[in-house]
This record gives structure tokens, sequence and C-alpha cells, in this order.
């Protein structure tokens, strides 16, 4: 029950916010959300690690005459996106404490709406059955548009209808596949559709699933081509949405390609893979070149989570454990690391009033040298140094394509390989050229810039900045150096999804 409790909570914080006499709205959603995130450890210190299949399910009758039943459960791929999730969006509301987001809206409307997130981001996380995953799947489409529009900068509006537009469609496409493989298999039981591995389903017609729910998901995820709404939505979203939609949202994707295409139509992940290999490869290599490109410092974070996806997709489509694992290390990683540049970015927006790279100028070590040194950690972290979390995904899936499943063609592989190699030089380049651009180097004077009494320095970092960003510098570390925490919970799942046992 403790999975349900978990998703009651926020639930039930949400519906409160309608009450009028509720005073604090932020402060509300930082105990509700603080509740989640205990329920959420909660469910990892009842898990049993030695055992590789669904725990702590609720299994209940939703609509018997159509077969759909509310069944949840967590497993070793699942459990590390639940805690992120619930982690991310309490470090949201403590941020909130200190840093309202500015816009139209009030802040018992935002708490809501960021309550309601959570319930859909957490349910995709633990749903199994089809129409189930899919209602949480569409559950977050509406209060993360409603964040953009209302809370998000001068061209929110845009970017807010690109995001539910794109969205909308892939999950159309979504619900189609979904609903074909249901249908021909005769049960939304993802547990049991796992367990078949495409058992009983033609080879056109899981070439055609996984085609369909391949591409719903690849544009939450998102794959080059499909990418366009990110960079516009994360630039416009105000930091807390910026944060959960990079550190969750698009996790959503990846997570459903891994729990759902690859099981339910495995003879078509192995035909389309060398296609979202190559897609992959050209995202790894088009998101760093365009970050190259960028002025504003949130435009380049959001094109650096198209390189960093492409990663995690690549992974994916060597179809090995090794690859596979690499994508699920990939998406913690990039949750927490790119989490953390969108509450630098919003901090650093907030205390010199812009986010042009060519307005802040240099100098930022010598003005906020605490900001600066967290800036860098986040930077070196995501463009993959050894003994941080970002090193071990992006290895393992340039591995996994050395050596990638028997059926696939290994010498496009290989070169996958080798320009994903590239893409990782080019996120150094981007990342290392941004730092020298605006934390070395001499000051510059900027009237917009907010300053203490010593006009020398910018304000210091908050006690509550510290408590939203410390957490996310101690796991980026922690699973950095010791990589085996998050492998052992994943191995066993992921070689039995891929039918090894």
């Amino acid at each position: 029950m403790i999975l349900l409790a978990m998703l009651a909570v926020p639930l039930a914080g949400a519906l409160l916010m309608l009450m009028p006499s509720l005073q604090s709205a932020r402060l509300h959603g930082t105990v509700v959300s603080g509740i989640t995130l205990v329920l959420a450890l909660a469910a990892a210190l009842a898990f049993d690690h030695g055992r590789p299949g669904m725990q702590l399910e609720v299994d209940r009758a939703w609509a018997p005459a159509i077969g759909l039943r509310f069944h949840l459960g967590v497993d070793g791929i699942s459990l590390p996106l639940v805690v992120l999730t619930a982690l991310l969006t309490f470090l949201c509301f403590l941020y909130l404490l200190r840093h309202p987001a500015s816009g139209g809206g009030s802040p018992a409307l935002l708490t809501a709406l960021l309550l309601v997130l959570e319930v859909g981001m957490l349910g995709t996380f633990v749903a199994l059955d089809l129409v189930l995953f899919f209602v949480f799947f569409e559950v977050v489409l509406i209060p993360m548009y409603v964040v953009i529009a209302v809370w998000g900068g001068a061209r929110r509006r845009a970017a807010a209808y690109k995001f539910i537009l794109y969205t909308l469609l892939g999950s159309g496409v979504l619900l189609v596949g979904l609903l074909l493989v249901g249908v021909n298999a005769g049960t939304l039981d993802m547990v049991e559709l796992a367990a078949r591995h495409g058992a009983g389903l033609s080879r056109g017609l899981q070439i055609t699933a996984f085609l369909l729910i391949g591409l719903g998901l690849a544009v939450k995820a998102p794959m080059w081509p499909l990418h366009t709404w990110l960079p516009d939505a994360h630039t416009e979203a105000p930091t807390v949405g910026s944060v959960l939609l990079a550190g969750v949202l698009l996790k959503m994707g990846t997570y459903g390609l891994v729990r759902l295409a690859l099981p339910l139509a495995p003879e078509g992940a192995e035909f389309w893979a060398p296609w979202l290999g190559l897609l992959a490869v050209i995202g790894i290599i088009y998101g760093a070149l365009a970050c190259l490109a960028q002025r504003d410092l949130k435009r380049m974070i959001a094109f650096s989570s198209v390189g960093h996806m492409g990663f995690v997709l690549l992974g994916i489509a060597t179809l090995t454990p090794v690859g596979v694992n690499a994508a699920l290390f990939g998406n913690i990683a990039h949750g927490l690391i790119t989490g953390l540049l969108f509450f630098l970015a919003g901090a650093i927006k907030e205390r010199y009033g812009t986010g042009d790279l060519d307005e802040l100028g240099g100098g930022m070590l010598a003005r906020a040298p605490r900001l600066a040194s967290i800036l860098t950690f986040a930077c070196v972290a995501s463009l993959g140094l050894p003994g941080l979390a970002g090193f071990w995904g992006e290895m393992l899936a340039l591995l996994g394509a050395y050596r990638p499943d028997g059926g696939l063609p290994r010498e496009t592989f290989v070169t996958f390989m080798v320009f994903g190699g590239l893409g990782a030089v080019l996120t150094a380049a981007y990342f290392l050229r941004m730092l020298a651009k605006i934390t070395h180097g001499p000051a510059r004077d900027d009237h917009r810039m907010v300053l203490t009494d010593d006009e020398s320095v910018v304000p210091a970092v908050t006690r509550h900045e510290y408590a939203a960003w410390v957490p996310l510098i101690a796991l980026t570390i922690a699973i950095g150096l010791w990589p085996k925490l998050l492998l052992d919970l994943t191995t066993a799942p992921v070689r039995a999804l891929l039918g090894g046992g």
C-alpha cells in the first residue's frame, strides 16, 4: 500500500489547495512533497534487492468489463526514478519557499499544479497496466502546460502551445500502439506481456507496434528530430518547471521505451534498432553543435539535454544489458545534474537580471565565488568527468555500441560509437567554453545586476538554495564513485526484460 499512499498524498495535497482558508501554499506544498518523499524512501527501504521481479504491488479491478486493472508495482528499473521524482519535487518546493516564481498566477495554483504533476510522474513509473500507464503519462501534460504559460518568460505562450501540441500528437500515436498490442495479445497487463516477450504477436505487428510506441515516446524523450519543442519550453519555463521537465518528464519517454517497447515487441526492436541508434547519434552531435552556437544559458542547457538523452537512446538501441543499464543510469545522472544546472541558471538570472552569456560577461568567480564553484561542478559532471555520475551512462552506452546484440550490424554500431565519442568531446568543449566565458576573466559592470552593499559581489547563495542543491551534488558524487548502487538494482530486471532470464 506504500505506492498507493505515495500517489494519494500529493493528490490530496492538490485538492486541499481548493480550501480558501489555507494560509501558506508554498509551505503546504513543501510539507506534502516531503511526506511523498518519505513514502518513496520507505518503498526503497522495503524493496528486496535480492528479488528482481515486481514488488510492493497493488492490483485491483478498475474496469473488469474491458479488462482494465489498477495495477501498480516497482522493480529495480522503476525504483530509482520514483525516488528521483519525489526528491526533485520536494527540492523544487524548498526552492520556492525563498524564491517564488514570478508571473500572473497565484502560489496556490502553482502548488496544486506541481502536486498533480508529481502524481502523473510517479504514476507513470509504477503503473503496470497499459491504459493506466497512458493515463498517468497524460496527467502531466496540462499542469506543465499551465506552469509554462502562466509563470514562464516573455515568449511563454508560444512555448507552452508548442509543448502541448507536440506531446499530444505523440500521445495519440502512443495510444494506438499500446492498444494494438493489448488487443492482439488479449491482455493489458504489462508484467504478463513482458514475460511473453512478444509471443503470440506476429513479426509485422511487432514492427508496427514498436514504431508507433517508439514515436510516441520519442517526442517526450526527446529524440532528434522530434525535439524542437524542448529548447523553447526549457527557456521560457520558470526554474522549477525547467527542473522537473529536464529531471523527470524527459525520463518518462526513455523509461517507456525500456519498460514497454523492448519487451512487448522484441522483433520490432531488433528491426528498428539501427534507425534508433542513427537518430540517437545525430541527436548527440546536433545537440553539442547547437550548444556551441547558443547565447542564452538556459537554452544551452536545454540543447545539452538533447545530446545527453541521445546517449540514453543509443544505449537502448544496442539491445544489450550493458546498453540498457547505461540508459537507465544515464536517466538518473541526467536528472540529478541537469536539475542542478537549471537551478543554477535560475539563480544566475535572478542575480544578474539576464541569462545571456554575452551580457553576463566574466568574473563570476570574483563576484559570486560559491555560485561559480557550484556551476563549475555541475558543468564538469555534465560533460562526463570520471568519478561523477555523468561519466558512467555515456561510457557504458559507448561500450554497448561496441558490442551490440548479436542480431544487429556490429560495424554500424561501432560507427555510432565513434560519432558518440566525438559528441562527448564536443560536450566538453561547449561546457568549458561557457565556463571560460562567465566565470573567468574581468567582471562586467551591468546596471541590471542585483548587488549587495559591497558592489563587488552579488548576493550570497541562500540557505534554501543550498538545501535544494546539496542533495543533488551529494548524489552526483555518490553514484559517480559507487555506480554499483544503481547497477546492482537494474541489472537483473534488465536481463529479464530482454529475455535473458
